[in-house]
């Protein structure tokens, strides 16, 4: 999951590289997508935690065929719905740009542009669907590998169809389609093969399998709408400090972003590891494995903190030219990354606390690092000591996640334990 995690953001950034060769409309109509992007992969990351959770439960407590109909029934449920949603999107999609403040100019383009970009978006959304229930049957091998195969067959599409076939951003959905319909076509048949999803449901309370998926999905899908609401808002807050900081911040968030890529990686590859001891009722082994990934995470993190202190002048030269951008960045690396061994335990608490089924629990903990920490000691911080007190407002923030998350999770096991 490791591998297939930094091979898929490396192919986004080249991506954003080659798009931003095409010109400013296709640079502008890629950023007014960016939101309804989101609430797509907020929908499939929702869908896909409530199938972990469920599938690698019913698998600890040995309801194999349970499991199996769970794995058929999500990926109908996914299927069909992101497919309308997608058909939705672009029936609505002027009222959408108008409610989004677009430009005339950007409306033809868009209309070029989202046909390609959705069939893409669903066929993306379909073969995470089969990744997670690739990893709910305990398999995360072939999910790591597959990201990596689209990724790097999305690289070498991507010049030909953007520039030496001339389809510009069109080109540019066109190859990540052709990359996922290949990775579906050799995943899809694996996973039928080896019987982890049925479409036999006679003996399935339909029903009631809907409301369990709907009781966890729901909050999962909230969760993953919060980060992008509070990015905006911190963006904001940045942005009253001129160009030179909004910069400096977007290029140390990138950085964050990559250097945390291992806590992604356990928060994809814990979940089922837990919801199958949760389903053979082995809590104390939960607690022990839950121990030892937090441990890892912090001195892992606390690791990369110190490597990150000993070359941020270095790293910063190297990451942009702007001498003011330069300076500020620098300080946004030598202070930040201290705190990203308590964020990584916080997401990994909400990671954990879904697998559980405490999906409100992972929620309340989504909302409380943002807006009850992340948010406030920003703010607190620009306030006291300008920018430089802005980042350790950030610090601080991550901290006190950090702390809160754990507290939390250890009281939701502990309700788990008396029911």
């Amino acid at each position: 999951m490791l591998f297939g995690i930094l091979s898929f953001m490396s192919f986004q950034l080249v991506d954003s590289a080659f798009i931003g060769q095409l010109g400013v409309l296709p640079l502008a109509a890629q950023g007014f997508t960016l939101p309804i992007q989101m609430i797509v992969i907020g929908l499939q990351v929702g869908l896909g935690i409530a199938t972990t959770a469920m599938i690698s439960r019913a698998l600890g407590a040995e309801k194999v065929r349970y499991a199996k109909q769970l794995g058929g029934l999500v990926l109908m449920i996914g299927s069909v719905g992101l497919a309308f949603f997608t058909v939705l999107i672009w029936l609505l999609r002027h009222p959408i740009l108008a409610l989004l403040s677009a430009p005339e100019s950007v409306y033809p383009v868009i209309d070029s542009y989202w046909p390609h970009w959705l069939l893409s978006a669903w066929i993306g959304a379909l073969i995470y669907f089969f990744y997670s229930i690739c990893r709910s049957n305990g398999n995360t091998m072939l999910p790591g590998v597959m990201m990596i195969v689209t990724s790097l067959l999305n690289l070498a599409l991507d010049p030909i169809f953007i520039f030496t076939l001339g389809l510009g951003l069109n080109g540019a959905a066109i190859a990540t389609t052709l990359s996922f319909v290949l990775g579906l076509l050799i995943v899809a048949p694996l996973v039928t093969r080896r019987h982890w999803l049925s479409f036999d449901w006679k003996d399935l309370k339909i029903t009631q399998s809907l409301s369990d998926i709907g009781h966890i999905m729901g909050p999962a899908m909230v969760s993953q709408l919060l980060p992008p609401v509070s990015s905006m808002l911190a963006t904001k807050l940045i942005a009253g400090f001129g160009t030179a900081a909004v910069a400096s911040w977007a290029l140390g968030s990138r950085y964050e972003f990559f250097s945390i890529v291992a806590v992604l990686a356990l928060t994809m590859s814990m979940p089922p590891f837990v919801g199958r001891l949760l389903g053979a009722g082995r809590m104390e082994d939960i607690r022990y494995i839950v121990k030892v990934a937090c441990r890892f995470v912090l001195l892992f993190q606390l690791l990369i903190a110190v490597v990150t202190l000993l070359v941020a002048s270095g790293l910063a030269s190297l990451m942009t030219s702007e001498p003011e951008v330069q300076q500020i960045l620098r300080w946004h690396l030598m202070v930040v990354p201290i705190s990203l061994g308590p964020l990584g335990v916080c997401m990994l608490m909400v990671s954990i606390s879904n697998a559980l089924g405490k999906s409100y629990t992972a929620l309340v903990i989504s909302a409380l690092r943002l807006f009850a920490f992340f948010l406030p000691c920003l703010w607190l911080g620009a306030e006291i000591a300008e920018l430089k007190g802005l980042f350790a407002g950030v610090l601080a923030g991550n901290l006190l996640a950090g702390i809160a998350s754990w507290y939390i999770y250890c009281r939701a096991l502990r309700m788990l334990e008396k029911a």
